[in-house]
């Protein structure tokens, strides 16, 4: 169809036109105006006296420039199934492109705003508009076109215009109009060779930043805003936030109705070593005439360490108010890097500041700092091919809850050697660190490759060792040839800090994924609080067969203890009851050798929610509609079964010894628990906890309500976590090669 994508061919342009954005008549030609035949005979010769003026003058200059300021797009057609379009703007002269305008994604009102200059030669050449709704991998689907006669514009003066657009193939179809302003101005002939040089350069340049690979990645977590500028009637604001880092330009969601929003949202935004290392941030207030600013700030990247998360609050200038973001730069490919293992030796006097920094002497020096993350990661193999040419290219993500750090990508190899050293700071002994394998792709999209999440506690320092990579839900092998990572880890904690600090809330990881409802998730939180529920009643029914006297020497002895606990119970027997299944564990466990946690022969298996994603995408649109009341009914169902399973299984896992550091922490709770209740009566201890919750506001008013006993259950993993901390034994490499070579053999064959 005529329009439905960019050909090379352009359709006869006129000399002249009757008005700006209507389709040129054929021919070369001025075309009559209707009006023109109502006029008469001495006002028509008027008007072709001042037409061959202007055009006289137009000829005297050999070189014109036309500034264009690209305001915005009004009204466009929808392309995508959404009802929305992704638009750009394409200029052409002579069917040559001048101008591309950058993408502005999932908007039918666009605005650029951007200015730039076209070369004009031949001023009676119309300049040809496209509009394109940009569709990745695919043909950009045509959104109409539109013709701006230069050579009506008057020298030197902006002229605003209004540029309804049109498919050749269907002349009567709406599909909105372009909003601009152009202005001509005449320049010699010595200034049409200084403009051609000058720019021919800059396309040299351009050619090289795209072909140029990063020097680092810059990760923002925007995180939220502070006290932002009220813009609308109702002192209220529709808050997003632009960034732009050279040529790289980012947007945010809006967050509607709100002063103090909360984005959680990331963007990777890549450094090259010849450009501006300044990042720009402005908020803007969503409106649906014009976008409003609310303010701008600017960092200066070079004042920040590499290889480190930051926490930013940012004042805003211009305006009011203050955001909060994480900023990493990582990601280096230079090899003088302090993160380049190759050249990275072993410093015993920074190793013995470590050991001494958090030495048990020093311990109450400080209590947030909790330790020191040292992660080498040497390469991979056996990654998937995410490339149509049978290769990837690999980059590797380390996330320690906010701290996020990565590699260089590798190109075009499926066995990266990336040899990086990063560092941690730990708040919290309990955290997992997650590394994850990505494939860097086109326009800088990633491709999930692999996973694994190693518990902090679980790291065996200075082991060089392999980890099988897992899909995303950590369930199951990633797909590949047996994926694997070669990583070597260390970690120095003070026993004291990580004590107080479990006793706290955990921090919480702001880039989270959204919980959706899914049947597969559904069913597996009904079935392990049904696991629990039967454990329940198992026990129930052994008390209730100690009264039924089903086993006579069991109720004698039931009825014994129980006459017994009647006349001496006291308070501090309860968590004696619990140091006692603590003892009996601890028998079970020395007994049977289970201290230590053992790689599955047998992969587990993995779910089935890729699947039904699959069979959810075929669902029509009108059910989803018809269900989305129930979701959100279902999902706070399933959530809050889920923490309850939850709660259940890592009570369940602290007394089997699973974690044995958060065991013996519960251990001396129970201890002190007891020696308490055992020298205070319980009235004093019950008057002394209704004190401090009453006072506690009062004393301390920013204060963060919480249960030591919860925080410390939160610690504690619960059966899902175990499956995700799994480790999958690794392949030896020289089985890898043997099967890559029988493979080899068996094609030939």
């Amino acid at each position: 169809m005529a329009g439905s994508s960019d050909p090379g061919g352009e359709s006869p342009r006129p000399r002249s036109r009757a008005g700006a954005g209507d389709n040129p008549p054929p021919g070369g030609g001025r075309a009559a105006s209707p009006a023109a035949t109502a006029l008469s005979p001495a006002d028509l010769a008027a008007v072709e006296d001042a037409t061959r003026r202007r055009e006289a003058v137009l000829r005297q200059h050999t070189f014109f420039l036309l500034r264009v300021l690209l305001r915005r797009g009004v009204d466009l057609a929808p392309r995508d199934k959404a009802g929305t379009s992704d638009p750009y703007v394409k200029f052409k002269v002579g069917g040559r492109l001048l101008y591309k305008s950058r993408t502005i994604y999932r908007d039918l009102n666009p605005v650029w705003d951007e200015s730039f200059c076209l070369p004009i030669e031949d001023p009676f050449t119309p300049v040809h508009i496209k509009v394109f709704d940009y569709d990745w991998g695919l043909q950009d689907d045509f959104m109409g076109s539109a013709y701006l006669e230069v050579s009506k514009l008057d020298l030197g003066r902006a002229t605003e215009i209004t540029l309804p657009l049109r498919d050749p193939a269907k002349t009567t179809e709406y599909l909105g109009e372009l909003q601009l302003t152009a202005t001509l101005w005449p320049r010699s002939q010595e200034d049409k060779e200084q403009y051609f040089q000058r720019n021919t350069k800059l396309s040299d340049v351009n050619r090289r930043l795209k072909s140029q690979i990063w020097s680092s990645v810059v990760t923002i977590v925007l995180v939220e805003g502070k006290n932002l500028l009220p813009m609308d009637i109702d002192g209220f604001s529709d808050p997003y936030a632009k960034f732009r880092l050279g040529n790289e330009k980012y947007k945010s969601k809006v967050v509607y109705k709100s002063l103090n929003p909360s984005w959680l949202e990331q963007f990777d935004l890549h450094m090259y070593d010849d450009q501006s290392q300044e990042l720009e941030i402005t908020i803007w207030d969503k409106d649906r005439s014009k976008d409003d600013f609310m303010g701008r700030c600017m960092i200066d990247l070079t004042n920040f360490e590499r290889e480190k998360t930051h926490r930013i609050w940012q004042e805003l200038e211009d305006g009011a108010g203050s955001i909060f973001l994480l900023l990493t730069i990582s990601g280096t490919t230079a090899s003088e890097t302090i993160s380049d293992l190759t050249t990275y030796e072993e410093n015993p006097k920074e190793r013995e500041k470590l050991h001494h920094r958090y030495a048990l002497v020093n311990s109450l020096q400080n209590l947030r700092d909790v330790g020191h993350l040292t992660v080498k990661v040497f390469r991979a193999q056996g990654l998937a091919a995410a490339d149509l040419g049978g290769k990837s290219d690999p980059f590797c993500v380390l996330e320690l809850v906010n701290a996020r750090l990565q590699t260089q990508t590798e190109y075009k190899t499926l066995s990266p050697s990336w040899q990086k050293i990063f560092t941690f700071n730990v708040k919290d002994i309990n955290s997992v660190l997650e590394v994850t394998v990505y494939d860097e792709d086109r326009d800088h999209k990633v491709e999930f490759l692999g996973k694994v999440a190693i518990p902090l506690l679980r790291i065996r320092n200075g082991e060089k060792k392999w980890y099988a990579l897992k899909d995303k839900k950590l369930h199951g092998r990633a797909k590949g040839n047996c994926p694997q990572i070669l990583l070597e880890m260390t970690v120095i904690w003070n026993p004291i800090r990580a004590s107080v600090r479990t006793l706290n809330p955990k921090e919480e990881k702001y880039m989270q994924g959204e919980v959706k409802f899914k049947r597969q998730v559904f069913v597996r939180n009904v079935m392990r609080l049904k696991a629990i529920i039967m454990n329940i009643i198992d026990i129930t029914k052994y008390v209730q067969s100690c009264f039924e006297w089903e086993s006579t020497p069991r109720s004698i002895i039931s009825f014994v203890i129980f006459i017994f606990l009647c006349y001496y119970f006291e308070p501090y027997m309860i968590p004696v009851a619990l140091l006692l299944i603590f003892f009996k564990s601890y028998i079970v466990m020395s007994l049977t050798g289970s201290w230590t946690v053992h790689d599955e022969d047998e992969e587990p298996l993995g779910d089935d929610d890729d699947e039904e994603d699959d069979k959810d995408k075929e669902e029509k649109k009108s059910l989803k509609e018809r269900l989305q009341a129930i979701q959100e009914v279902t999902q706070s169902v399933q959530n809050a079964i889920g923490y309850i399973a939850s709660l259940g299984e890592s009570i369940k896992n602290t007394f089997n010894f699973t974690v044995p550091y958060l065991s013996v922490l519960a251990i001396m709770m129970c201890l002190a628990g007891a020696i308490v209740l055992y020298l205070v009566p319980v009235r004093y201890l019950i008057m002394a906890w209704g004190i401090n919750k009453f006072s506690r506001k009062l004393v301390r008013p920013h204060t963060v309500p919480n249960n030591e006993v919860l925080d410390l259950l939160s610690r504690v993993p619960d059966d899902e976590d175990l499956i995700a901390y799994r480790e999958l034994k690794p392949h030896p490499t020289s089985d890898l090669e043997r099967r890559r070579d029988q493979k080899k053999k068996h094609k030939v064959s």
